[in-house]
């Protein structure tokens, strides 16, 4: 007598997601890259030492409580940013590069992809997160968004080089199929984390510098 085993139960939370991923996939990305970025933003913060921001003494218990944990309006433009730009951005990219290799499995195409990916994709999506973190976090002209390009991009690359197709071995040999979104969520959310960390300690940095020469010129 022959029996079936049982599919594996998963968490109802990670079904629904999974399900509103499969249905409305832009949508359920844009809100997911929506929270990590908030997150991620306030957490940067956080590791980079950045200044809580000063509220007055009279001001309601809430926006002590927000400025406390360095909830500033930084976060909320991410949030916005990872909404209105880092998700439909990485969805048309990943969709195009995924429709030009549709139906081809051989290994040209495998490497082709790859390379489409890692040359292509991932320099543009790096160019494009690293002009708006630099934005926000208080470049003011050309010059300094060039500076944070310069400063960051091909760090930021090498990373995603390394760390890309490693998460992609990982969830492939060790985790099963509906944990792979979750994982690689989590994945560049740390990296994310890190390089936004890094922009901000370049941006203190920077703004230290001109401080610094702007009062060496008066004396």
């Amino acid at each position: 007598m022959s029996t079936v085993a049982a599919p594996k139960k998963i968490s109802p939370l990670l079904a629904a997601y999974l399900t509103s991923l499969a249905a409305h996939p832009l949508r359920t990305k844009a809100i997911t890259t929506s929270v990590l970025q908030f997150l991620q933003e306030v957490l940067a913060t956080h590791l980079a030492g950045e200044r809580a921001p000063r509220v007055s003494k009279d001001a309601p218990a809430y926006a002590h409580a927000l400025a406390a944990a360095k909830i500033n309006p930084k976060a909320y433009k991410m949030a916005l940013y990872g909404f209105c730009v880092s998700a439909p951005l990485g969805h048309t990219l990943v969709g195009l590069v995924q429709k030009l290799f549709a139906g081809k499995t051989s290994l040209a195409a495998k490497i082709g992809q790859l390379l489409l990916g890692n040359l292509v994709v991932a320099p543009i999506q790096v160019a494009v997160y690293l002009t708006f973190t630099a934005i926000i976090n208080g470049a003011r002209s050309v010059d300094d968004v060039a500076k944070t390009l310069k400063a960051g991009f091909f760090k930021a690359l090498q990373v995603t080089w390394m760390t890309l197709p490693l998460t992609m071995v990982i969830a492939q040999r060790y985790l099963a199929p509906e944990l792979w979104v979750p994982f690689i969520n989590l994945v560049q959310f740390c990296t994310g984390t890190y390089f936004n960390t890094k922009l901000k300690k370049i941006r203190m940095a920077m703004e230290a510098k001109a401080k610094k020469d702007e009062e060496e010129k008066k004396e």
